[in-house]
């Protein structure tokens, strides 16, 4: 168990040029268990949630085929697609993992740039699949690939490689913050005309949390916070569907809403209290037939909740806790090996992973209003499961690099 955790020394190291927790870094102690080869506590938690995952979106879609908007296909059809597009994520993660840090540094400008090609690709008419009234799928034949996935992980890099190069003047706001503001804002304006404002919320919140991580002043981290909540309030000010959403979530019961923007929620909200404590059991949902829309998607937890009860839902939150902690302590590492952009680049995974889990959490047990974003290795959908796997490959190579240097060979 302490090889899972990984043990803090007392003997205090040098102070980086980033925040890794307190003024100073602790080196951890040694490992021996972790430093022969891969994280294999990480490895198998997320292996978990993944097999969790096949389970639940075949228990969520196997009503699917009764409902006339899906036409004629077969009860296992969202299960093989789902079991496909994990294959096919695993094979990218593997390949992911095959590219050493430096490279993921030196391509990070480059990464960036073919998200935003993809971005503008998505919003061409013929170019770009629309689905219930967005534009945010690229059609690839054998998946609907979508371009906010891939921005995710390109900011998550670019962010990273940004600050290692700008540390010397982290502290100056027209030269450090105001450049990486702008990128960002051009990928929001992108990703709000599909419309998706739940990826540029996730992408804001790595963007901000890279440069907090990477040293940005603690007045400076809160201006920032400040005008990105004002902009994203002018936003929902100006979109009357935003606000009706969030008039929704105020009140999802009143008789206005019910049948409209609070439906999803008030019937989420119905599938969690019916699982009480230990949930109806596998396989017998009454919401997912035909009553919570999206229940393979955003709102799996509902389902999971409805079967599997409030032990299910604090199992699974437990176990993002306990991933977002043990990424976060790779980059931790990572740093405290002077090895900043891998640390920041790790950390930066915690954040993707954790802040996306929290938010849908958040929508499905109704203390967020309702925002289109799924829960990470679990939900549903081709792009976001390759994406999340091709950043924990990442996180993995990371870790693979600490150990190699611990070992005093060369990463």
């Amino acid at each position: 168990m302490a090889a899972w955790f990984g043990g803090i020394s007392e003997k205090a190291v040098d102070v980086l040029p980033v925040r890794v927790g307190g003024p100073q870094y602790r080196r951890p102690t040694v490992t021996p268990a972790s430093v022969l080869g891969l994280d294999q506590a990480l490895i198998w938690m997320v292996i978990g949630l993944l097999a969790w995952s096949i389970v639940m979106v075949y228990s969520a879609s196997i009503a699917m085929p009764d409902n006339p908007r899906f036409g004629k296909i077969a009860p296992t059809h969202f299960l093989l697609r789902h079991s496909m597009s994990i294959g096919m994520a695993f094979v990218g993660a593997l390949l992911a993992f095959q590219v050493s840090m430096v490279t993921w540094e030196r391509m990070a400008r480059k990464l960036f740039l073919v998200s935003l090609i993809l971005l503008v690709a998505v919003l061409i008419p013929h170019v770009g699949t629309v689905v219930n009234g967005a534009r945010r799928w690229l059609s690839l034949g054998i998946m609907n690939f979508q371009p906010s996935e891939l921005a995710k992980f390109a900011v998550l890099i670019y962010a990273a490689d940004y600050m290692v190069r700008k540390m010397a003047v982290k502290e100056r706001f027209f030269r450090a913050v105001l450049p990486m503001g702008a990128a960002v804002v051009v990928v929001g304006v992108l990703l709000l005309a599909e419309p998706d404002m739940g990826a540029f919320m996730v992408i804001v919140v790595i963007a901000m949390g890279i440069l907090f991580l990477g040293g940005v002043n603690a007045r400076m981290f809160f201006l920032i916070a400040f005008l990105v909540v004002v902009a994203f309030v002018i936003i929902i000010g100006f979109s009357e569907w935003r606000r009706e959403r969030i008039f929704a979530y105020l009140n999802p019961w009143d008789e206005k809403h019910a049948l409209g923007k609070g439906y999803q929620l008030s019937h989420a909200l119905i599938a969690i209290g019916r699982g009480e404590i230990f949930g109806v059991g596998l396989g017998r949902s009454v919401e997912k037939l035909h009553w919570l829309p999206e229940a393979h998607t955003d709102f799996l937890l509902a389902v999971i909740g409805e079967e599997f009860g409030l032990i299910g839902v604090l199992t699974l939150i437990i176990m993002f806790l306990w991933i977002t902690r043990r990424i976060m302590h790779i980059g931790r590492r990572a740093v405290a090996l002077d090895r900043v952009f891998s640390g920041l680049v790790a950390q930066g995974v915690a954040v993707w992973v954790g802040f996306q889990a929290f938010i849908n959490m958040g929508v499905n047990l109704g203390a967020l209003p309702t925002k289109g974003l799924t829960l990470p290795f679990m939900s549903f959908g081709g792009s976001a499961i390759l994406m999340n796997l091709v950043a924990l490959a990442v996180v993995l190579r990371v870790d693979y690099e600490n150990k190699e240097l611990m070992r005093g060979g060369h990463p």
